[in-house]
């Protein structure tokens, strides 16, 4: 059976059981989503004004460090014939992603950053650089949260 995410079914559903323990558990987390519509819906929208967000910025992959991780989740994804065997699989590689990598990348924002202004908002070397991270996140959906000490 699908059910469609909308953004309230998002807030009730995911960002309130899930994701207010997960952070209230990270001083200083900071959390990024994708702009699927149930996540830029004003429900949710108004729901996380009470929590650090880094915005999605949709044409700009060098400032988007997800991407990175769904690249690597996609290079080592193997063949999954079930739903079950792909929740499995995701939860393995998510869960054994190399803790370090998500430093390098956090260290790295502020030259993307200033590389990017430098290139007039153009592509920068970062756009395509395979960075390997990990995260302590959820993976039951497209965000990241990012732990700064």
């Amino acid at each position: 059976m699908r059910v469609d995410l909308t953004g309230q079914s998002y807030v009730d559903d995911i960002l309130q059981p899930l994701l207010v323990p997960f952070l209230n558990g990270l001083p200083g987390a900071i959390f990024q989503q994708d702009n699927a519509r149930p996540y830029t819906a004003r429900a949710a929208q108004d729901f996380l004004r009470h929590f650090q967000t880094l915005p999605w910025l949709a044409r700009s992959l060098d400032l988007s460090p997800v991407e990175h991780v769904w690249d690597q989740l996609k290079r080592q994804m193997p063949s999954c014939h079930s739903v079950h065997d792909l929740e499995l699989a995701v939860q393995y590689l998510w869960a054994h992603l190399p803790q370090d990598n998500i430093r390098c990348l956090i260290n790295s924002m502020l030259d993307r950053v200033a590389e990017c202004i430098a290139a007039g908002g153009g592509p920068t070397r970062y756009r395509n650089l395979p960075v390997f991270v990990s995260l302590h996140t959820l993976c039951s959906f497209n965000c990241l949260v990012l732990e700064i000490n």
